[in-house]
């Protein structure tokens, strides 16, 4: 066989020749020995040996000691968790003891009672036929914790709000200590004061109140001196309670979020409207919290009612006039003491303390009701929502 270009190729051996004529069949290579398998054991070790020392440490040698993380445990959380669950489950057992130990002392007396407890205005616990009503001292003690509410509410407010948005800061902390001293002083300091000073003052006030709504039994003069009358008491009551509604209402209205304060200015709010729209409606759960424990130390203040209130006679008929002495649940308790040299009479003061209990705990549940219903997030009144569902309805037609 010639090449292209006409010349003979160079003589290869025969053996060579041959090898190339013959074209390799498909049987050979199928059935060809694949040689001997490769293994791997090993191998990783292998490289890993050879690699620079410095390739192989671990990274935490480089960067510093390696941190060790001691055990993860949960005692802490467990003995935390079992404080506060015995802590709450003791006050409420103290409180179910004082409850249980009242009644207990006071049902023989209210079953020996022979008059209605309470309606009847007569106390005479003592003798063959003892004789005994709270009517007259539950008047007593709600009248003047209400009026001293209805005085020391609004005050109160307006002292928070003054300290915390008007008052400039070099004015605001001397009048926050000055209120926050009235809780310090003591209830007797407020009695002695309250007779002797402050009573002679209120003279012209109650001459006045009582010429303008005189025909108001509320408001009627009795005869007499008109000293340590309820109205008396209602206003050293409401100085007493002040300082506990104006620190807590100070405390929320200035946790008044600052968005909400600000963006009331932003859209041209004045402060009074910035304070009304976004300050009050925040801070009125506190609010509420706060009167309820003014309202709470109103209803057992012993001390200085004790001293200020003037104590009517026996004989004298029942007058329902704030400008008339009178007793409270606690004073009774207090000026009659020395009474209790038997069992049916302490019964019959106790009987008296137990009612004084159960009102304080229902004003105090009122005022977690309260609180909870004007929290933020809370339930909207079903009128609202019967007006926002309406309002929906009328801007999707």
């Amino acid at each position: 066989m010639s090449s292209p270009d006409g010349t003979e190729p160079p003589d290869r051996p025969a053996g060579e020749a041959d090898a190339a004529q013959e074209d390799p069949r498909i049987e050979d290579l199928v059935h060809e020995p694949a040689g001997p398998t490769p293994h791997f054991e090993g191998l990783a070790e292998k490289h890993a040996g050879e690699q620079p020392a410095e390739t192989t440490a671990p990274a935490t040698e480089t960067t510093g000691p390696k941190l060790e993380l001691g055990p993860v445990g949960h005692l802490g959380d467990r003995l935390f968790a079992g404080l506060a669950n015995g802590s709450g489950g003791l006050v409420i057992a103290i409180v179910a003891f004082v409850g249980i130990f009242l009644l207990a002392l006071a049902v023989p007396a209210l079953i020996d009672n022979q008059s209605s407890f309470l309606f009847s205005r007569v106390w005479e616990p003592g003798g063959e036929a003892p004789r005994f009503g709270i009517a007259a001292l539950f008047y007593t003690t709600v009248i003047s914790s209400i009026i001293a509410m209805l005085i020391a509410v609004p005050i109160a407010i307006g002292v928070a709000l003054f300290i915390t948005y008007y008052a400039p800061k070099r004015l605001s902390q001397p009048v926050a200590y000055a209120v926050d001293l009235l809780a310090a002083v003591p209830s007797i300091i407020y009695g002695l004061w309250g007779i002797l000073f402050f009573a002679p003052i209120l003279r012209p006030v109650i001459d006045g109140l009582s010429t303008g709504l005189g025909w108001i039994p509320l408001f009627d003069k009795p005869v007499g001196d008109n000293v340590g009358v309820v109205f008396t008491v209602s206003v050293v009551l409401a100085i007493m309670i002040l300082p506990v509604v104006t620190a807590i209402s100070r405390e929320i209205f200035a946790q008044t979020p600052i968005a909400h304060r600000e963006g009331a200015l932003a859209l041209g709010a004045t402060k009074w409207e910035m304070i009304r729209m976004s300050v009050l409606p925040y801070g009125r759960s506190g609010v509420v919290s706060a009167s309820m424990l003014g309202l709470g130390r109103a209803l057992g203040e012993t001390v200085a009612v004790m001293i200020i209130l003037t104590v009517p006679n026996s004989n004298d008929p029942w007058n329902s006039s704030i400008f008339a002495g009178g007793e409270t649940f606690a004073s009774k308790i207090a000026n009659n003491a020395a009474e209790f040299d038997s069992p049916e009479k302490t019964g019959a003061y106790i009987a008296a303390g137990l009612v004084l209990f159960v009102v304080t705990f229902l004003v105090n549940s009122a005022a977690r009701l309260i609180v909870a219903r004007s929290a933020p997030g809370a339930k909207r009144p079903r009128r609202n929502r019967r007006a926002g569902a309406a309002a929906t309805e009328g801007a999707s037609a």
